[in-house]
């Protein structure tokens, strides 16, 4: 056990990446100030179900018994607002991501990335998946106590993680997920180019057919359409915890923020610079856990509640609020006049961060 980590499958196949993360004083004392976090924004410059019935098919030649009407529904991603085949089951992986673990394997895929401030300052990922698996995802790390207020929503997500520290680990082995902890199911790998913890990986398939009860894709309550009235046009927009930064700039050409970290771009394994058509900067209460991390008390990110946001789409900055009452329950986001927040079809980025951002200079 490594900070939490657990460490199986050494001298599996291997995965790609490298780096060596390291620490300093003034990260790691960022977790004992009760992982504050500061935000700065720049700018520059569900319909799940959509039917449509086809016609009904020509009556038979022969006297018989009229075959049904035939009908085409035209099914939507309630995470991403783009058509699928079918719903399938959620899979929720956590994913480091210090300078050492980048870049990442399989986030490409995702339908929705949460970006959650973690112990000296630092960032994790949860990535959820379900209009698509990747072959592969990684590096898979260990889980924080705020991911299981986040998770709630999905249902009963399976939920792949590396581990935990003791306390924690049977809170989140017995939280409301299908378990996929590193150090009970099959499927988890180590490559030989990153040094532990950074390079545990996993194999989607085989962590799917170990869930095959886990919950379907279902509505967390956003809502997808046409951009509303409003709005300022926005080239770049940063948000910054202490030892992490990240920066979204509009393509036009590619109609999605592509996505800056820590000031590089930011990619996965042999896949384009990432992006996604829709970021949302969501304020909240950052607290402290109770759950100590390398001896501190990391930052736990609030889900539930209500606050204040900042929506990217189509090139516009757009001041909105979030509003999810109940764990169980989904986040919904309206305008500053009250109408829903529709997003942009296609994948969602959320960057959970502390309220206090300095809206005067976002120009919002």
């Amino acid at each position: 056990m490594v900070g939490g980590e657990t460490a199986p499958g050494a001298g599996l196949p291997r995965a790609p990446g490298g780096g060596v993360m390291v620490w300093s004083p003034r990260t790691v004392g960022f977790a004992a100030l009760g992982g504050a976090v500061a935000v700065v924004l720049a700018v520059e410059g569900f319909l799940l179900f959509d039917h449509r019935a086809s016609p009904a098919p020509a009556p038979p030649p022969a006297p018989a018994a009229p075959a049904p009407a035939a009908t085409h529904s035209r099914l939507l991603s309630p995470f991403t607002g783009e058509r699928v085949s079918s719903l399938r089951r959620v899979l929720a992986v956590k994913i480091g991501n210090t300078v050492a673990e980048r870049p990442a394997t399989g986030l490409a895929g995702a339908d929705l990335v949460y970006m959650i401030p973690v112990e000296g300052g630092l960032s994790r990922i949860l990535a959820v998946f379900s209009s698509h698996y990747p072959a592969v995802v990684g590096n898979v790390r260990s889980a924080r106590e705020d991911d299981l207020q986040l998770l709630r929503q999905f249902g009963r997500p399976a939920f792949a993680f590396s581990g935990a520290t003791p306390r924690l680990l049977p809170v989140v082995e017995h939280a409301r997920i299908v378990d996929l902890y590193a150090g009970r199911v099959s499927g988890y790998f180590r490559s030989f180019d990153r040094i532990a913890p950074y390079n545990l990986y996993a194999h989607t398939r085989r962590l799917l057919a170990q869930a095959p009860r886990a919950s379907a894709a279902h509505g967390i309550g956003f809502r997808f359409g046409p951009r509303p009235p409003g709005g300022r046009a926005a080239r770049s927009v940063s948000v910054s915890y202490q030892a992490a930064s990240f920066r979204f700039t509009w393509s036009a050409a590619k109609r999605r923020w592509l996505v800056w970290m820590d000031g590089a771009r930011a990619a996965s394994v042999g896949g384009a610079q990432l992006g996604a058509p829709t970021v949302v900067i969501q304020h909240t209460i950052v607290r402290t856990s109770q759950f100590k991390e390398y001896g501190v008390r990391p930052p736990y990110a609030e889900t539930v509640g209500s606050g204040r946001a900042v929506v990217l789409r189509n090139g516009r900055a757009y001041r909105a609020r979030w509003s999810r009452p109940t764990a169980d329950g989904g986040t919904t986001f309206t305008t500053r006049a009250g109408a829903p927040m529709t997003f942009a079809r296609g994948p969602v980025w959320v960057i959970l961060t502390a309220r206090g951002g300095n809206w005067a200079r976002a120009g919002l």
